[in-house]
């Protein structure tokens, strides 16, 4: 590591009491990569017995055109992803634009008027409450100029389909509220979705073993009801996905874990074949479904992308530990902690000034290998509530997978970092963030 440090030195101008507390830092977590490690090995035997299993050959690298009838290559990955997951069907298209794409299908393909939906993880992610058109005033539904929104704003959203929406908050150990959810459901109650991830909240990501009561506790009180799973940076972080323990239907991005940053666009959704044949009644439109669709020659990004997604997996969690690790030592509040079990692959960091946390966002910028030497700014970015400053050099536009970090800028002012296509990459990222910090007079080393 003494060659490493001083080529960081020489080359990158790194402070060397930078890379002294990095070093300390992942030292400490020797046993916590180990058990990562051990996690990959099984995530990526799932995935190559997935490939066998289901035959896949050169044929499903060809091109189809047009209508896209009998893409082999699409159903192809399509059975692969059912395989991975563990479930009937899956719908994995490249015209799926992001996660919230995938997510808002799902709902407004399952859900009709009068139906209820609960969401029992909290307030969702910003993006999804302009899917959900909060009636509540809140500040994600009004104009620039403060006003509030009006009706005519909510045409599209699940507001206006007039779908009845209620939100469980968690509980004090910022946990899921199992008796909160008990008393919520009713007889209109259609969907129960969650999101595992942390969003731009300040909490864990919802554990597996949560996940798993949610579903065993919404199932025993009617198995009409659906249980739906936003699992967005949770792919291959622990040894089970949540559709191995019966949640109906999941959805989530291929620029995120999945894609192993291979995967050009698209989203996946994956669950009871019912389920996947109504929401593709969405995607596409009724009669159509699932059987038309290009896939724009994709298919081969795609299968290697997920092929590699563990390791890539890997590499982020291990970023992510290093981060939250660096940054608890400096005496910053951090969610998870170091020290926590993690069910997906984002590390916050309470910075409580907005100099910080646009500084932190852009050094993770100035460590990319694309657009290093651009400098982000706060900018009102679609769909969200406050300006958003992003650090996204990234060879696919928006791919989170990929060394990334952003913030909204409202108090506490929390960064979130994730990603890294190569652990070696990452950890140059939480260098790279702590060195500019610190010359910058914004910590103390």
């Amino acid at each position: 590591m003494t060659d490493y440090n001083n080529y960081l030195k020489s080359e990158f101008n790194i402070d060397g009491k930078v890379l002294d507390l990095v070093s300390r830092a992942e030292s400490s977590l020797a046993e916590r990569f180990a058990r990562i490690d051990d996690t990959t090995a099984i995530c990526q035997m799932k995935v190559l017995k997935a490939f066998q299993d289901n035959h896949i050959n050169a044929t499903h690298f060809d091109w189809s055109t047009g209508y896209g009838y009998d893409d082999a290559g699409r159903d192809a990955v399509e059975r692969v992803y059912s395989s991975v997951f563990g479930t009937e069907a899956a719908l994995v298209r490249p015209n799926i634009v992001n996660g919230t794409h995938a997510i808002a299908s799902t709902l407004l393909g399952l859900l009709r008027p009068g139906d209820e939906l609960i969401e029992v993880t909290g307030t969702p992610y910003d993006t999804l409450q302009t899917v959900i058109g909060r009636p509540d005033g809140s500040a994600a539904n009004k104009r620039g100029d403060g006003s509030l929104l009006g009706p005519d704003d909510f045409k599209g959203t699940i507001r206006d389909y007039g779908i009845i929406y209620k939100e469980v908050a968690l509980g004090g150990d910022l946990d899921i509220d199992l008796d909160a959810i008990r008393k919520a459901v009713t007889p209109k109650t259609r969907v129960v979705a969650m999101q595992r991830s942390t969003g731009y909240d300040w909490r864990p990501a919802i554990s597996l073993e949560s996940l798993k009561k949610v579903n065993e506790l919404v199932h025993g009180i009617s198995k009409d009801i659906i249980v739906m799973l936003d699992n967005c940076y949770g792919e291959f972080v622990g040894t089970v996905e949540p559709t191995e323990f019966g949640v109906d239907v999941m959805a989530g991005s291929l620029i995120k874990n999945p894609g192993g940053g291979l995967a050009l666009s698209g989203g996946y959704i994956v669950g009871r074949a019912d389920l996947i044949e109504q929401i593709s009644y969405r995607l596409t439109c009724p009669g159509i479904g699932a059987e038309c669709g290009l896939t724009f020659g994709q298919n081969r990004n795609v299968l290697q992308g997920l092929f590699l997604a563990p390791k890539v997996v890997n590499a982020a969690l291990k970023g992510a530990l290093l981060a939250g690790s660096v940054y608890s030592m400096l005496g910053f509040e951090v969610m998870p902690s170091a020290d926590a079990d993690r069910s997906d692959i984002i590390q916050a960091i309470k910075f409580g000034s907005a100099e910080r946390t646009v500084a932190f966002c852009q050094a993770v910028q100035s460590a990319s290998p694309i657009d290093s030497y651009v400098s982000p700014m706060p900018w009102d970015m679609p769909g969200y509530e406050d300006q958003v400053v992003m650090a996204a050099g990234a060879f696919v536009q928006g791919s989170s997978i990929e060394l990334s970090a952003d913030a909204p800028l409202r108090e506490p002012y929390i960064a979130y970092f994730q990603g890294g296509l190569t652990y070696e990459h990452s950890r140059f990222g939480v260098i790279k963030s702590l060195d500019t910090l610190y010359r910058k007079g914004l910590v103390t080393l």
